[in-house]
């Protein structure tokens, strides 16, 4: 009878401890569930990925790196969203991508710009390593350091190019003409202005390039302007071509002195919060004209889109990438990596979405690429000496410097961006709400 009496006892005991345990892993899970703000099959979503995240550092045939496991199943997570301006930003990338809106960085100084036909080099900086090493406008980048770009997200064609100075990138090169061969280069630190300008002619027409919305953009934009006006310009070209987008921030800024009293953009979340920029301006002072391309994206449309609203500017060249989203770049608890998740969706003061649609031109003009000179700006030369009342221009347009266009991670997957912990779109940067490219100035 003892034994029987012990034995009953004990299996009491320890189907207590077991019930206890039990309740206690629920008591955690609930809690954990209640802090996270997760309900019930969030939770049991979120208990699968533990339990096959246990088994696979138990049971894996080799010791695992459980920082690697967690970052593979935070970048697949951001994968499966299917978004290309969702993605996860690993230590390297996310240090790169805070580089990039510095306006300093370890780069090979080229311009780069994305189709159907993978990445190509639209221009090559004077004085950078790209130019040492023989690099050519139209050469096409078909692998980085032995990765093929054709897999490559455009964003991350540009971070991986970029790198700390001193340190060597392995471009291969297909060259009309030539064998595929690689080039190996050594970064240098890039310093580009992303607003730079000139007087195109003797008849006031001012000309300003902005390659990229950066942290510094609007000072250069400001500076080139008054420099401008103080010259006497009577109308400005704004070339937003290949402009792949930046701090949204920086873009209002920048509107706020060429947009007419009024709305510049409105960013809407999934809630439906919305959050609206204004300009004051009562008037704009000068006659103007902007060239945007396929490959103006992001930032570079919002701007384009509000001046074309507001009938402040005529839009001369090809129909824009059509990024109409805002990303938020933030870091992971460690603040070496982050991710950078789409957040918001813009609307121009007309409340047009151009989100995979773009915005066409008033005037459509195509620049072929053999063309022997830059037949977009000839024709914006053209459309503004009409608002001056001038006789048209015949001979060839002028080309802008190359040192007003620094090279950029063309926008064909770049939006706008903010800095950590603030809605972005493109690379990092200040402020609350709303950035779109990440990424951005030059390679």
């Amino acid at each position: 009878m003892n034994t029987k009496v012990f034995l009953a006892g004990k299996k009491k005991t320890i189907f207590f401890g077991i019930a206890i345990a039990i309740f206690s892993s629920l008591a955690t899970l609930c809690g954990l569930a209640a802090i996270l703000g997760l309900d019930i099959p969030q939770l049991a979503q979120l208990s699968r990925f533990m339990a096959t995240l246990r088994f696979v550092q138990l049971r894996y045939v080799d010791e695992v790196n459980d920082e690697a496991l967690i970052n593979g199943a935070i970048s697949g997570l951001m994968k499966s969203l299917d978004d290309p301006y969702s993605l996860y930003l690993d230590p390297k990338m996310y240090k790169r991508m805070q580089d990039q809106t510095s306006g300093q960085f370890g780069g090979i100084g080229v311009v780069m710009g994305f189709d159907d036909g993978g990445v190509h080099v639209i221009s090559v900086i004077p004085g950078t390593p790209s130019e040492a090493a023989g690099l050519r406008p139209a050469d096409r980048i078909v692998a980085v350091n032995g990765e093929s770009t054709a897999d490559m997200p455009p964003e991350n064609v540009a971070v991986t190019i970029r790198g700390e100075a001193g340190t060597e990138v392995i471009l291969t090169i297909d060259r009309t003409g030539e064998e595929r061969r690689d080039y190996t280069l050594t970064r240098d630190n890039i310093h580009v202005d992303t607003a730079a300008g000139k007087m195109l002619t003797d008849t006031g027409i001012g000309y300003i390039r902005i390659s990229a919305f950066a942290s510094e953009t609007a000072t250069e934009f400001q500076k080139t302007y008054d420099e401008l006006a103080a010259a006497g310009m009577k109308g400005l070209i704004l070339d937003l071509r290949a402009n792949p987008g930046g701090y949204i921030t920086t873009c209002v800024e920048i509107a706020q002195r060429l947009v007419p009293k009024g709305p510049i953009v409105s960013v809407v979340q999934r809630d439906g919060t919305r959050e609206e920029h204004a300009s004051r301006l009562e008037s704009p002072p000068y006659p103007l004209v902007v060239l945007i391309d396929k490959n103006s994206a992001s930032a570079s449309e919002i701007l384009a889109g509000a001046l074309q609203d507001t009938h402040a500017a005529t839009l001369v060249g090809t129909t824009s990438y059509g990024k109409g989203s805002v990303q938020l770049v933030q870091p992971i608890p460690g603040e070496k990596d982050a991710i950078k998740l789409t957040i918001a969706k813009y609307y121009t003061p007309n409340g047009r979405s151009i989100n995979g649609v773009g915005i066409e031109p008033d005037v459509a003009v195509e620049l072929p690429k053999d063309a022997t000179e830059d037949l977009q700006l000839k024709a914006a030369m053209n459309v503004m000496r009409e608002k001056l009342g001038l006789s048209l221009e015949t001979a060839a347009a002028p080309a802008p410097s190359p040192t007003a266009v620094p090279e950029t991670d063309a926008p064909a997957v770049v939006p706008a961006m903010e800095p950590p912990t603030a809605p972005v779109m493109e690379p990092p940067a200040p402020e609350p709400a709303a950035v779109p490219s990440t990424p951005a100035p030059a390679q």
